[in-house]
């Protein structure tokens, strides 16, 4: 009882973070449904002959979605990037080596500086590259690694260590926030990755005016539109260094930064292949969609992720000029993988591979291979389009690295060359 009491303080913090935590996933017992014949089909249809045929109709919908969604892509903005900076010359045991550089978006007082981190394996030509988003800061990513903070100074030590740390990987699983490069060196790519809030914070008010002060010819109305520019911006630093395939580059994110990872894709057209994991409303998830966390929720509890004017669409979904399949088809042929976990039903796994489903004919009609017929439970990588599907809930765990590592082993070698998906896109 003395223990027990000794302890009520430790038990009461950790009780709390597990409800706050777990109320941004919904965890439960419910299980996300496998069946989809009996569901409404997407809305509004696609017209796979216009999309595919016409550069002219995927400009309508991609402006569509700036207008209805995230507020425009800030075409234009400057960025500038530093050289890298050698952090770990002997990285994984001299495997590679661990550098950063310095990224800075917009312009004047406002202009917004990240680091971006990367591994670079060891290799006597260039490799393919994978950009991650990450919710932890480089600490958390690089573990005992003395790369730079978001507060400038030289990371020592990481935010996951002690019992808060264990607990939030307890919950979102093992690779929340430490990354597996060695997984990825295994395929011979590079890796990097950023924190999304040192380029703009996510806290509503907050995102709002470090946007505003940015400068550039266009700025970005929502945080996915803003974080979706920074893996661009990402990209460009990479694309200069002769160590990177810039014909294989790809991006992956999780939860939010799974729908920055899909908007990337079909705003920079350099992006040969797309994980999104978990991505939800707002990502690859059917926003009329009455399962799961839902766009109206999202919307309201995140205004900040969106542009002002998906507010006017809230008490009639039914409204909204766009939806996600059609994101999902203004991607086609990049590859992409959307992953989902059974128990996260807040991110609807169901209208996930609906939305996936519909767009598949536009995969199909662009010469590349669509979602496997299979059913929800199928996994098949070599797809240009998959769905994967694992137990548990809003996490990455070892399974899910299993799953990224197949696919992107799958795609970079085949992947399109930039000017091909840039002459898609215009």
């Amino acid at each position: 009882m003395i223990w027990f009491l000794k302890r009520m303080p430790l038990l009461i913090v950790l009780g709390i973070t597990v409800l706050v935590m777990s109320n941004c996933t919904m965890l439960g017992m419910n299980y996300a449904s496998l069946e989809t014949g009996n569901k409404a089909l997407p809305q509004p249809p696609l017209d796979v002959q216009a999309i595919t045929g016409s550069s002219a109709t995927r400009d309508e919908l991609k402006q569509a979605f700036e207008d209805t969604l995230y507020g425009p892509w800030p075409k234009g903005m400057p960025v500038t990037f530093s050289q890298w900076h050698v952090v770990d010359p002997d990285y994984l045991d001299g495997r590679g080596t661990l550098e950063e550089s310095e990224i800075t978006i917009g312009s004047g007082e406002g202009a917004r500086l990240f680091h971006l981190v990367a591994a670079f394996p060891k290799s006597d030509r260039s490799s393919p590259v994978v950009v991650s988003q990450t919710f932890s800061t480089n600490c958390a990513s690089f573990p005992g690694e003395p790369v730079t903070a978001a507060d400038m100074s030289v990371c020592d030590g990481s935010e996951m260590d002690g019992v808060m740390g264990k607990v939030v990987t307890q919950i979102f699983g093992r690779y929340i926030a430490e990354v597996p490069v060695s997984r990825y060196f295994d395929l011979g790519l590079a890796y990097a990755s950023f924190y999304a809030s040192e380029l703009v914070p996510d806290k509503n008010g907050e995102a709002q005016a470090v946007m505003a002060r940015m400068g550039g010819p266009i700025n970005p109305t929502s945080a996915l539109m803003a974080w979706s520019y920074g893996f661009s911006a990402a990209l460009d630093a990479l694309e200069a260094d002769p160590r990177i395939d810039s014909q294989r580059m790809a991006v992956m994110g999780h939860s939010r930064h799974g729908k920055s990872a899909l908007i990337a894709g079909v705003w920079d057209r350099r992006v040969a292949a797309v994980i999104a994991h978990q991505s939800g409303f707002a990502g690859a998830a059917l926003s009329r969609s009455e399962t799961g966390e839902g766009l109206v929720r999202m919307a309201k509890s995140y205004p900040h992720w969106l542009s002002p004017n998906v507010q006017a669409y809230l008490t009639d979904l039914a409204s909204l000029p766009v939806d996600q399949h059609e994101l999902l088809a203004l991607l086609a042929p990049t590859p992409v993988l959307l992953g989902n976990g059974r128990r996260d039903v807040w991110s609807d796994p169901n209208s996930t591979y609906r939305a996936a489903e519909a767009a598949s004919a536009v995969y199909d009609a662009d010469g590349a291979g669509g979602l496997s017929d299979s059913g929800m439970r199928a996994f098949d990588p070599e797809s240009d389009l998959a769905y994967w599907l694992r137990p548990g809930g809003h996490s990455i765990v070892p399974k899910d690295i299993d799953a990224f590592t197949t696919f992107l082993a799958a795609h970079l070698e085949k992947a399109a060359p930039p000017e091909t998906a840039v002459q898609i896109a215009n």
